[in-house]
């Protein structure tokens, strides 16, 4: 196990990111605290790998901490599966809220009406 600081981190992560796939892990450390933990999810020997990228996928876009672009990428699936699984699982696939859904349309219609 390798200790880097933030600094370290913020300067060469891909660095960080190699020694925590040569090693079996790397603390980030703030100060003199440990803050993070780098583990290179290859090296935990999970048996079903693909399922744990897919759940992280899910968390992540559930969280609104990425698009489901990059969720669909990172679980190893095509945009219309990701969208599907989302959906069959109860996620929301946008934030709108019926408020603004109304609001959207209501500007919608006088585009049309302006317009045709």
């Amino acid at each position: 196990m390798q200790a880097v600081n933030i600094r370290q981190l913020k300067n060469n992560p891909s660095q960080v990111l190699r020694t925590a796939h040569e090693d079996d892990m790397v603390v980030v450390m703030n100060r003199d605290t440990p803050t993070a933990l780098l583990i290179d999810l290859e090296k935990l020997g999970l048996p079903d790998m693909l399922s744990v990228k897919l759940a992280l996928a899910v968390a992540l876009f559930k969280n609104a901490a990425i698009s489901a672009g990059s969720a669909a990428r990172m679980a190893g699936k095509t945009l219309p599966e990701m969208l599907t699984l989302l959906s069959n699982l109860g996620i929301p696939l946008t934030t709108t809220n019926a408020e603004e859904a109304a609001q959207d349309m209501s500007i919608a219609r006088e585009w049309l009406q302006q317009h045709t």
